[in-house]
């Protein structure tokens, strides 16, 4: 056990550097929208503050933050504009996963820049892999793929033909054709369009399984997994926004004080609103009190447990569908400003297109549910079903 990499932490110095973006952010974010991807000054101010480095391993230069601390930073980044958050979660998860687990000549190539690379992809329905000497010949078509527009490296979930066997492979961006599709109800500023890989070659070390769990380097958090590392991005990305819905809220309100008629003066809205405050706290505690559970297991040199593995996808599906609902209220509360292009419209769009995300489907809910009555005796998660 003395041998198990300790869970890394490394303060909150990345945390001031994003909130210290904000301003720039929140500047950029209608331009952001309208291009379809985030602006030049929002990716370089990224990479001047070291944001894409976050989730990468400190042997090859990056940040490697703890889960608690990845939360605060990429709430913080969602809580300024969404599309941001969820560009910066997608591509520091890949990275840091790619830097963990791929092998030695992958990541020589890979991590040499002067900046962190950026990867964007699809990690769920798989393409087809045909073995080939030293390494496979990748081809599929893949969806949702999140920050395609701002990546150097895809990563592709790929199941080899013959075998039972799924892994993750990266590939250049330039080996994948863009589709060119991101026309959406909201993430508009994302990027995250289809695309397609036709017969690329790619070689064995630009590859891991899929269910991976023991770095070549990094420390604990990597055992986490690339799912269960991938429940961090949503869960803190569901906290950022749904907490700036509510500060908009107040902020419509506060500006409506004293007129005639307005929503501020309502003892119906005062107790909804209290009712969603309260709503939204409690599932933002409950993500917290089980992330905290997770670092002293991973701190400990151990692996999660069934329950534990239950219980982030449950803070991650509750948080979620907790700020869906905060959404549909704040929605409701905002009158024609709410109606007209503007903040509360585009947070109103961005959550519900981040509730169709495959991490907060209703199945994930109701496995969890069966676990938690003692009715999946024996059964482990594989991605969000238990078998």
């Amino acid at each position: 056990m003395s041998d198990t990499p300790r869970l890394h932490t490394a303060g909150t110095a990345p945390l001031e550097r994003a909130r210290d973006l904000r301003p720039l952010i929140e500047r950029d974010a209608d331009a952001a929208e309208a291009q379809g991807r985030l602006t030049t000054p929002v990716v370089d101010a990224l990479h001047e503050a070291g944001l894409f480095g976050i989730w990468v391993p400190t042997p090859l230069g990056g940040a490697e933050l703890s889960p608690r601390e990845l939360i605060a930073v990429l709430e913080e980044l969602s809580y300024a504009d969404p599309s941001t958050g969820w560009v910066v979660m997608a591509t520091t998860l890949e990275n840091g996963t790619a830097g963990a687990y791929l092998g030695d000549d992958a990541v020589e190539r890979i991590f040499k820049g002067p900046r962190m690379p950026l990867f964007a992809g699809q990690g769920t329905r798989p393409g087809t892999a045909v073995r080939e000497n030293g390494g496979f010949r990748l081809s599929g078509q893949w969806s949702f793929a999140s920050a395609m527009l701002h990546a150097q490296y895809v990563h592709s979930l790929g199941a080899i033909e013959g075998t039972d066997e799924v892994r993750i492979f990266i590939t250049p961006i330039e080996d994948a054709k863009m589709l060119g599709n991101w026309d959406v109800l909201g993430l508009r500023a994302t990027g995250s369009i289809d695309y397609a890989i036709e017969g690329a070659f790619v070689p064995e070390s630009q590859t891991h399984v899929f269910d991976q769990n023991e770095p070549l380097r990094g420390g604990a958090i990597y055992r986490l997994g690339l799912v269960n590392q991938a429940l961090i991005c949503h869960s803190a990305w569901a906290l950022g926004v749904g907490r700036r819905l509510l500060d908009e809220l107040i902020g419509y309100v506060a500006a409506r004080t004293g007129r005639t008629g307005q929503i501020a003066g309502s003892d119906a809205f005062h107790a909804d609103f209290a009712r969603a405050e309260a709503k939204f706290r409690a599932a933002k505690a409950l993500v917290h009190e089980t992330w905290d559970d997770v670092e002293r297991a991973l701190d400990s040199g151990r692996h999660l447990d069934v329950r534990q593995d239950t219980m982030v996808r449950l803070a991650l599906n509750h948080i979620t569908w907790t700020v869906a609902e905060v959404a549909r209220f704040v929605y409701a509360s905002g009158g024609t400003t709410a109606v007209r292009d503007g903040l509360i419209q585009r947070l109103f769009r961005d959550v519900n297109t981040g509730t169709a995300h495959i991490t907060s489907s209703p199945q994930a809910l109701q496995e969890c549910g069966r676990e938690l009555a003692g009715l999946a005796a024996g059964q482990s998660w594989a991605l969000m079903a238990l078998e």
